[in-house]
C-alpha cells in the first residue's frame, strides 16, 4: 500500500474497520480501557500525545494486552517520532502534513499516516511515499462529498484515507461504504467521562455497536 505501511499492517487496519482514538490521562486506565475495547471487538487504537500519560499507557498496553494494535497520534516533531518508536508503537499518525516529521518516521521505520485536508497536503504526503492518510478534520472540512472531490485526482495512485473528526455511529457507515476508506477514526468510542469513572461496560458497548455497523456495511 505504501512506503510506510506493510501489506499485513494495512490489512489489519482494514479488517478492523475502526481505530479507537483515545486521550488517556492516567496510565492506570490504559489496560482496562484496552481490554474493554477488545471485549467489544475493537483491536486497533491510537493513543494521542496530548497527555504525559500517553507513552506510559502505550508501554502498559503492549506488555499486558498484546492482542491490541496500539499506535500513537498527535506526533508533531521529529523528536516525538523517536520517542514513539522507542516505546514500541505499532504505527504513528499526525494531525497535519509536516515533511520533517513524515521523513523522520520513514527513516525510523515507523508506519506513518500524516494528516491531510487539502490537495497540496495529499501531494506532499504522496511525494514522501505515504499512501494511507488521515483526513482531518473530516466533517468540519466538508465530510465525504469533499473527500471524494479532493481525492479524485489521486485515487489511481492507490491512496486511501482514514477520516477523523465529527464521525459517530450514525454517519460512519456512509464512509466505510467507500473503497478508499479502509477504516474510520473513532474518537467517540471512549468518552473522557467513561474513562474517568471506569465505566468500561459503556466503552465495550460503544465498541460493539461500531463493529456491528462495520459488519452490516461490509456485508
Amino acid at each position: 500500500m505504501s512506503k510506510t505501511f506493510s501489506p499485513e499492517l494495512a490489512a489489519r487496519i482494514e479488517q478492523a474497520g475502526i481505530i479507537a482514538v483515545l486521550i488517556i490521562e492516567r496510565v492506570g486506565d490504559a489496560v482496562p480501557l484496552a481490554r474493554a475495547l477488545l471485549a467489544g471487538g475493537v483491536d486497533v487504537m491510537e493513543l494521542t500525545l496530548r497527555t504525559e500519560a500517553a507513552l506510559g499507557a502505550l508501554k502498559e498496553i503492549r506488555a499486558n494486552v498484546p492482542e491490541m494494535l496500539a499506535g500513537v497520534g498527535t506526533i508533531l516533531t521529529p523528536g516525538q517520532v523517536a520517542e514513539v518508536k522507542a516505546a514500541g508503537a505499532g504505527f504513528g499518525v499526525s494531525p497535519g502534513f509536516n515533511r520533517r516529521v513524515t521523513e523522520a518516521a520513514i527513516e525510523a521505520g515507523l508506519p506513518f499516516a500524516p494528516g491531510v485536508a487539502t490537495p497540496s497536503d495529499i501531494e506532499g504526503a504522496l511525494e514522501c511515499g505515504c499512501r494511507l492518510l488521515k483526513f482531518f478534520p473530516c466533517e468540519p472540512s466538508g465530510g465525504l462529498p469533499f473527500l471524494k472531490a479532493m481525492s479524485a485526482p489521486y485515487l489511481h495512485l492507490g491512496v486511501q484515507f482514514v477520516p477523523l473528526g465529527g464521525l459517530h455511529a450514525n454517519n460512519m457507515g456512509a464512509y466505510l461504504a467507500d473503497p478508499m476508506i479502509p477504516a474510520v477514526g473513532g474518537s467517540w468510542l471512549a468518552p473522557k467521562e467513561a474513562i474517568r469513572s471506569g465505566d468500561w461496560a459503556e466503552i465495550t458497548r460503544l465498541a460493539a455497536e461500531a463493529k456491528g455497523i462495520i459488519r452490516d456495511t461490509r456485508s
